[in-house]
């Protein structure tokens, strides 16, 4: 039911796109800092888990429905950035190395999932080029969920690894009261800086 030398091609694309720097990547380093290697690996796979619910909303069509009302797609925008700005206080004023357990594993793919399902980026990334990879004459939602098999895939390695390296270096650098702030702001800025760009493109639309 799929076309190989479609899949084939859109296998970089997929890796192009885990492995560039976004929300998702910083919430897995996040993680990884704060709480180790279990609860960054667990907010990878909520975030993959994530990708996959756009690809299967795209493949029945929801995804269209979404492009075709732009006021459902500008809610989506805000509800996005508005997470990432509380992710962005939340990470400023959260010490990196609190004692004791600060996520447990099921709090972490909750809050991965929802970084992801609420970040506008993804579901461009979707409906602008999957498509692109999909042979209409054959069955299309089998090939959706190929495509959304090979982001979920790619997309929990790449940012499981970040979170996974992110707790052993931090734990290091992180003996330095200094380097905590820089880090902890560093972190921050990044969701702050994300969020205006989300609005700003919200409110360009």
């Amino acid at each position: 039911m799929i076309d190989p030398v479609l899949f084939l091609a859109f296998v970089p694309a997929a890796l192009a796109l885990n492995l560039t720097p976004g929300a998702d990547m910083m919430f897995c380093f996040a993680q990884g800092v704060r709480s180790g290697p279990r609860a960054a690996l667990a907010a990878s796979a909520g975030i993959s888990a994530g990708s996959f619910v756009h690809v299967l909303l795209a493949g029945l069509g929801l995804g269209a429905l979404v492009a075709a009302f732009p006021p459902l797609f500008g809610a989506i925008r805000w509800v996005g950035a508005a997470y990432l700005l509380w992710l962005a206080w939340k990470t400023w004023r959260t010490p990196l190395m609190a004692s004791g357990p600060v996520r447990a594993s099921s709090r972490a793919f909750r809050d991965g999932l929802i970084v992801n399902l609420s970040n506008p980026k993804v579901i461009l990334f979707i409906l602008a080029l999957v498509p692109q990879f999909i042979d209409p004459a054959r069955p299309v939602l089998p090939q959706f969920l190929a495509c959304g098999t090979v982001l979920a895939a790619g997309g929990f390695v790449v940012n499981g690894l970040v979170g996974v390296f992110s707790g052993r270096i931090g734990r290091i650098l992180l003996e330095s009261p200094r380097a905590e702030r820089g880090l902890r702001a560093a972190s921050s800025g990044i969701f702050a800086a994300l969020a205006a760009r989300i609005g700003w493109e919200a409110l360009r639309a």
